[in-house]
């Protein structure tokens, strides 16, 4: 393990001070002056971050932090204004009401991050979460990174842009490129080899624009001290590279997903064709002289995509051969890889096949992302990785769906059982959903926890993390969030995150309407919640909380008049159809629409404008927006991968998921007049013409709310409240 120790080529101490200078002015303004913020990394004598607060005599400064990297004294400062100012910063908003004057520490407190690493983001939330970004969003992005400790993250952007170029170098024209690169918003898919050509091709503006945004990312994210990973070759290649070197040992992969060839089926080349080195160590020399390194390198070749052959020797090759491509272009290369195949396909990984690809690279010189920890640890059954480093991480979110979910007991305890786990390899915790901008509370959680030796009292810490979060103690709000905590946050065993209730899946007669929590549970927090917005409705993260709130026992109603939909049509009884189906499309769901869309993040005209203002012509606009339409609903050109990414978004309720359910209420009524019986394929048929409808509606959707949120959420609660 002595190359983690000498990973990240810092930025200098004083680069670093600057940064996290810098960031408290952004956060604090004027206030930033009364804290005192140094870097010095003898702090940490070699080992894991560590940052020191206390108050110097005198008043000019109330508070000193001092980190051993600038994301220690980040860090350091969010401690300082989270536990004795009682503020907040998440996605949904920050609370940065500062008690006048400043706190001043009785005693000194030093904290040690207990493992080498605080990993954050997935390959996934590339496309579903920053795919429309500017860089003042990246930077409020980076910004929290810091404050959350996170000092290991991708920077993946502008990737495309330097692939063309390499690819034009090997001699490829523009149009064997263009049929391989996706459209934006499913280049995450395009780089683990899954999916190629879809909703592409990828103007040239867009290469430029993703270039001067990864040269501002990864300036920033290392002026902080953190280290930037990479992308690297996996191995994937565009046809065209079989035209001009004809020779080349290149095997056609399968389909991927619901996908077919026209789409997937990507060309893997051999991991020991001389050309394998050739383009890898091609690509990172070119990508290293335009960003620089800090020698972290991602790659997934088989990511969901079953290889070749089972044989160890012929998997240990493959390993072998990506890690050579990259310390043939940088000899301190580290290999950062997703463990999620080992418990994807578990019947072709078993311990030869894991251990083999572990093995072709040397011990010490990967690390693997132990990526659904939380549900599905791989290290327990891998003797820890055979040996190589791993992270322990939070999966959380699938395709960025909303829904209140968390397994606060898993997370609460998982890292420290996985740091006594016999010869534990474990180097660090991470944060990896497939989407953000949902439940703030399950990440503040995991990234208080990814500093701390020991679990958290929970009920307590929800306690003060509500009263932090809206910057005043309020009775209700608190018993709210206990609530929430031991039901919706708290499932246990194995947890997917994927939302499936009926609300936003494709209606059918055999839908999923379980729940791992009591129902009442959600119901109660809601009348809590409501009854606080007396007090509270000043705050904006409240607000945005009991939108989340009202939405997720909405969506619980939804449940129940789908099951009296059903009953009611399987028992012939006609007028029980016509009222479940006339309240569920004629007001639950409007009125839900109305609700999201009082409320900014909760707009699918800011998902749509976000993605208009990435294009620098009309053309471009049009194609962005279809993109980003088509991501949320069919997920591909007929419901490839339907729903995947559903969100629950003004607008989008109303002219997506209602439309599918007074669609599905007609057909049922007509059947029950008719006498004929229900056929799901002819309406799969019929409902796929609503869904694609929907994508080239041309329709605008607002980007700025409309209405109350109270006055909405206390209607829907008179009306509906069971």
């Amino acid at each position: 393990l002595l190359l983690l120790a000498a990973t990240a080529a810092r930025a200098g101490d004083a680069r670093q001070e600057e940064a996290v200078r810098a960031l408290a002015r952004r956060l604090l303004g004027p206030r930033a002056a009364a804290v005192s913020l140094s870097v010095d990394p003898a702090l940490a004598a070699g080992g894991p971050d560590i940052y020191r607060l206390w108050s110097p005599p005198g008043a000019a400064v109330a508070v000193a932090v001092t980190g051993s990297s600038g994301v220690a004294a980040a860090a350091g400062l969010y401690r300082y204004l989270r536990d004795f100012c009682g503020c907040h910063l998440s996605w949904s908003g920050a609370q940065l009401r500062l008690p006048d004057p400043l706190p001043r520490l009785r005693a000194e407190i030093r904290a040690a991050a207990p493992g080498r690493y605080r990993y954050y983001q997935n390959v996934c939330a590339q496309s579903y979460s920053f795919v429309w970004w500017d860089w003042a969003r990246w930077e409020r992005e980076i910004d929290w990174m810091a404050l959350s400790g996170i000092n290991l993250a991708p920077a993946f952007a502008g990737q495309e842009a330097v692939w063309q170029r390499v690819y034009r170098n090997l001699g490829l024209n523009q149009s064997e490129i263009d049929k391989y690169f996706t459209g934006p918003a499913f280049l995450a898919w395009n780089r683990m080899g899954n999916l190629r050509r879809w909703a592409g091709p990828l103007p040239a503006a867009w290469h430029i624009k993703q270039l001067y945004l990864q040269y501002r990312i990864v300036e920033r994210m290392r002026s902080l001290g953190m280290t930037t990973v990479l992308p690297a070759f996996a191995g994937h290649v565009p046809q065209g590279i079989l035209r001009v070197f004809p020779r080349v040992n290149a095997t056609r992969l399968g389909h991927w997903s619901h996908f077919d060839c026209t789409y997937s089926c990507i060309y893997l080349l051999d991991p020991e064709d001389p050309m394998f080195q050739v383009i890898g160590t091609l690509f990172l020399k070119e990508l290293i002289k335009e960003f620089g390194t800090d020698h972290v390198y991602s790659a997934d070749t088989f990511n969901e995509m079953t290889p070749l052959s089972s044989d160890p020797a012929y998997l240990s090759r493959v390993s072998n051969a990506i890690f050579r491509s990259m310390t043939g272009a940088d000899p301190k290369a580290l290999w950062l890889m997703q463990g999620w195949l080992f418990q994807h396909q578990p019947e072709f990984w078993q311990p030869a096949q894991v251990r083999a690809l572990l093995h072709g690279v040397p011990l010490g010189r990967m690390i693997v992302l132990d990526l659904f920890a939380e549900s599905k640890p791989v290290y327990q059954w891998t003797e820890s990785f055979y040996g190589q480093p791993f992270i322990w991480c939070m999966l959380h979110n699938f395709g960025g769906n909303h829904g209140l979910f968390g397994t606060v007991e898993a997370i609460n305890h998982g890292p420290f059982a996985a740091r006594r786990f016999p010869n534990s390899t474990m180097v660090g915790t991470g944060l990896v959903p497939e989407g953000i901008e949902q439940n703030d509370m399950v990440y503040e959680l995991m990234n208080e926890l990814g500093w701390r030796q020991e679990p958290l009292d929970l009920p307590s810490w929800v306690t003060r993390y509500a009263e932090r979060r809206y910057g005043a103690p309020n009775a209700a709000a608190a018993s709210a969030w206990r609530l929430l905590l031991r039901s919706v946050y708290n499932c246990t065993g194995v947890c997917v995150n994927h939302n499936r209730s009926p609300l936003v899946r494709r209606p059918s007669l055999r839908m999923d309407t379980e729940l791992w929590y009591n129902a009442s549970d959600v119901y109660e927090a809601w009348r809590l919640l409501l009854s606080a917005g007396a007090e509270l409705g000043s705050s904006p993260t409240f607000l945005y909380d009991l939108v989340d709130v009202t939405r997720q026992a909405a969506q619980q109603l939804v449940s129940d008049y789908y099951l009296s939909i059903r009953q009611a049509f399987q028992s012939h009884a006609l007028p029980e159809l016509l009222t479940a189906g006339g309240v569920l499309v004629y007001d639950l769901l409007p009125e839900l629409d109305s609700l999201l869309s009082s409320h900014s993040l909760f707009l699918l005209g800011r998902w749509l404008e976000n993605a208009r203002a990435m294009a620098t012509s009309d053309r471009e606009a049009e194609q962005y927006e279809l993109n980003a339409r088509n991501q949320v609903t069919l997920w591909g050109p007929s419901g490839n991968i339907l729903d995947y990414a559903n969100k629950q978004l003004g607008g989008l309720v109303l002219d997506y998921y209602s439309v599918r359910w007074s669609l599905f209420v007609s057909v049922l009524v007509e059947s029950l007049n008719s006498g004929r019986p229900f056929h799901q394929d002819q309406f799969n048929q019929a409902v796929f013409q609503v869904e694609r409808g929907f994508i080239y509606n041309k329709k605008h959707y607002p980007a700025v709310p409309t209405g109350d949120t109270m006055e909405i959420s206390r209607k829907l609660f008179l009306k509906y409240y069971p």
